[in-house]
């Protein structure tokens, strides 16, 4: 078994940091599920639209400067690339061409 493997293995908690196989816990016994609390219909539709509207609040929105930085970058990178296989296309349709000329 490799380093990697133990480490691996010591991170899942299947090794102790000596090397030795981990002691198996039992697991807690569960008791009877508690059933959830019914909530109206009305309720459940508002919360999932208060959830919705309280998403986008810490998201971080680039800024102006950014957003042109990256379309240019994308917007370039765009152009090139359709040359490229412009360039490609022409080489090829103008090889095929030469070697069926009869």
């Amino acid at each position: 078994m490799n380093r990697e493997t133990k480490r691996m293995m010591q991170r899942q908690g299947q090794m102790e940091a000596d090397g030795s196989p981990a002691s198996r816990r039992q697991p807690a016994p569960r008791g009877k599920p508690q059933p959830k609390e019914r909530v109206p219909l009305g309720g459940r539709i508002a919360g999932f639209f208060r959830e919705v509207r309280s998403q986008p609040r810490p998201v971080a929105w680039p800024t102006r400067p950014e957003v042109v930085n990256s379309s240019s970058v994308v917007l370039i990178t765009l152009v090139l690339l359709v040359g490229l296989i412009f360039l490609l296309n022409l080489a090829f349709s103008h090889g095929v061409t030469f070697l069926f000329k009869t």
